[in-house]
């Protein structure tokens, strides 16, 4: 039989070859030179960022200052458990005006460990997250007070803070609340609008209650409130058939429409835990302000227990939308060191721990934002400041 050698032999041949040709000049690094001298925009470009990067590594080498030459800025979101925050630093401010409150009597930070600390209040959550990404030096805030979910969800905007959990600031139990009108049960939301704030808190107690009670998030139509504190006036104004937000607001605009109350977080105390985050860069520099922190906030809870009255009164002076200072702060008390022990699993036991918390809450954004994994719970605290205090603190 003869071998037929017409021209799609050839192409075959010259495709053989050429191949060759590539690999060759590909591993030789021809290509890669070429393309840097004739396409230098076609080449991928690699950013850099702080992330990349241990947080610490500009600390300095000895410690020049134990703690800032500056005020510490603390960001938080009104809740029950901001009362011992607000009794540890005077008051309330806001980062426009970043001074000590008109008035304010110097706090436990100042009196017992002579830490200029102050409470930067923010009405959004985004706009606290966004204050920790940036930091105190570029017109943010050294840390925060987040709840677990929020620092779960946003891990990836938060990767160049590098942000360290350091210790559990309170639990809600009874702070967040579903109200509705015209719905008599959580059963009858399905078809109903359902306003929520999503980059809150209170978007993952709406979720928790949905996995509750057997439905899909399009079972029901969401509306998107600007901030949680739109949640009562959505209701009042016919936006939504039902509003998750904070109960003092809620409570009061369902009963001014003849609506309820259907479920608040005393259903689920242990879903929504508000804890304090550090920068990594400000927790590696500045330690000991860490732990005189931690300390401040801990006697100042102590505090709040024993007589609630003045942290109330703090409390009512910044967010009248709780409702009853007190009542709020029964809702969700500041946590105590016996709850930050059980919490972070150094002590005791807790239904649910911070590791648990955050990676449930991890996998469950993930699963809605369709994204790449955040961070293992284990390297997203740092218990050094906890373990130090509860230490010197005995059991």
């Amino acid at each position: 039989m003869k071998l037929h050698r017409g021209p799609g032999l050839f192409l075959f041949l010259l495709l053989c070859l050429s191949g060759v040709g590539y690999t060759l000049a590909s591993r030789l690094g021809y290509l890669n030179r070429l393309q840097a001298r004739f396409f230098p925009s076609a080449k991928e470009a690699v950013r850099l960022s702080p992330g990349d990067f241990p947080a610490g590594v500009a600390a300095p080498v000895a410690d020049v200052a134990s703690v800032p030459l500056r005020p510490v800025l603390v960001g938080f979101s009104p809740r029950g458990s901001a009362a011992a925050l607000l009794l540890a630093t005077g008051g309330a401010t806001t980062l426009d005006a970043p001074g000590a409150p008109p008035g304010a009597a110097q706090g436990l930070l100042k009196t017992a460990y002579a830490l200029d600390a102050r409470a930067v209040l923010f009405a959004r959550d985004e706009e606290l997250r966004h204050a920790l990404a940036i930091g105190a030096e570029n017109g943010g805030v050294d840390m925060a007070a987040l709840s677990v979910d929020r620092l779960a969800d946003w891990a990836p905007s938060l990767r160049d803070a590098a942000p360290r959990t350091v210790m559990l600031v309170g639990r809600s139990r009874g702070q967040e609340a579903l109200a509705a009108v015209g719905v008599p049960d959580l059963a009858s939301l399905r078809g109903k609008r359902l306003g929520v704030y999503p980059m809150s808190s209170s978007q993952y107690f709406a979720l928790w209650l949905l996995s509750r009670i057997g439905m899909r998030m399009s079972d029901v139509t969401w509306v998107e409130l600007p901030s949680t504190l739109d949640a009562g006036r959505a209701l009042r104004e016919g936006r939504a058939d039902a509003v998750v937000g904070l109960w003092g607001d809620v409570e009061l605009a369902a009963r001014d429409r003849g609506g309820t109350v259907l479920a608040t977080t005393a259903d689920a105390p242990h879903l929504i835990a508000t804890v304090l985050v550090a920068r990594g860069d400000f927790a590696a520099r500045y330690p000991d302000a860490v732990r005189r922190v931690l300390r401040g906030l801990l006697d100042a809870g102590q505090v709040v227990q024993k007589d609630p009255a003045q942290a109330a009164r703090l409390l009512g002076d910044v967010a009248p939308y709780l409702g009853d200072p007190s009542e709020a702060i029964r809702s969700a008390p500041p946590a105590t060191l016996a709850d930050n022990r059980s919490f972070f699993g150094l002590s005791g036991e807790a239904p649910v721990t911070y590791d648990e918390l955050f990676q449930s809450a991890s996998a469950l954004f993930q699963k809605l934002r369709k994204r790449a994994p955040a961070p293992l719970a284990e390297d997203t605290r740092d218990l050094g400041a906890l373990k130090y205090v509860s230490e010197a603190r005995g059991p």
